[in-house]
């Protein structure tokens, strides 16, 4: 089990998320009343898809032995609340000695990273207030 707390004072919408000994911060746009220092929480979401994605990629091609100098992954996320939907579009760029059967591996690998897997399920919340 992974857990991570998220914790906001007084700072706006400034949150500290700590994970063990690791700390990131997430916060809303300037436009939004935030103070713009790190990834809003829809930005979060977006970089593990695209960051397990990455990692998914270099492990594969290390594991192969294949020349893969470089993965970039772009993801797209879209959310509207109101229409009730939501989704994300993943480009991927490959770089390095790579043939096309490599290349299309490496594309069908893509889906197979624990984030994409999970978000593709459906996902169960249960939340407790706690004293």
């Amino acid at each position: 089990m992974i857990t991570v707390i998220a914790s906001i004072q007084q700072d706006k919408y400034k949150t500290e998320i700590k994970s063990g000994s690791k700390l990131i911060i997430s916060d809303e746009p300037q436009n939004l009343g935030g103070q713009n220092l790190g990834f809003t929480p829809s930005e979060l979401l977006a970089s593990s898809l695209a960051s397990c994605t990455a990692i998914t990629l270099k492990m594969y091609a290390e594991r192969k032995k294949w020349d893969l100098a470089e993965a970039m992954i772009e993801v797209n996320f879209e959310n509207e609340p109101a229409k009730n939907i939501a989704g994300m579009t993943m480009n991927i760029r490959l770089f390095g000695n790579l043939d096309a059967a490599q290349r299309k591996r490496l594309l069908e690998i893509a889906h197979n990273c624990p984030i994409h897997r999970v978000l593709q399920k459906p996902i169960a919340i249960v939340t407790h207030l706690k004293d």
